[in-house]
């Protein structure tokens, strides 16, 4: 069952387990000095990727949208920082990582 349009579509499974698609899963990536040097000298890019998502999710999500060939992924659990403001106090939000390392024939451009 699908219901809305393509980009907010939610597709349920026979076990209730909703699916999300490619859009959906990989929220950004993350552009670091870090990362700049993962991609370059390992062939492993980091994205943001949806909570829910599995690493079985962001291996399909990535060959979909960059037509590359995944080796392994690397997830990974962040805690959202504490931030104050002027009279306030709060904590930025919970987010997943995903290092997804790629064949040594592909590669993704960002820039």
């Amino acid at each position: 069952m699908a219901t809305g349009t393509p980009a907010t579509e939610i597709v349920m499974t026979a076990g209730g387990k909703r699916e999300l698609v490619p859009h959906q899963i990989i929220l950004r990536p993350l552009v670091t000095e870090k990362g700049m040097h993962r991609s370059t000298r390992y062939n492993a890019y980091a994205f943001e990727v949806h909570r829910d998502a599995t690493k079985d999710d962001v291996r399909r999500a990535i060959e979909e949208l960059f037509n590359v060939k995944v080796l392994r992924v690397h997830t990974q659990n962040r805690k959202g920082k504490p931030r104050r403001t002027r009279f306030s106090s709060g904590h930025t939000k919970d987010w997943k990582k995903a290092i997804v390392k790629l064949h040594s024939e592909h590669r993704i451009d960002f820039f």
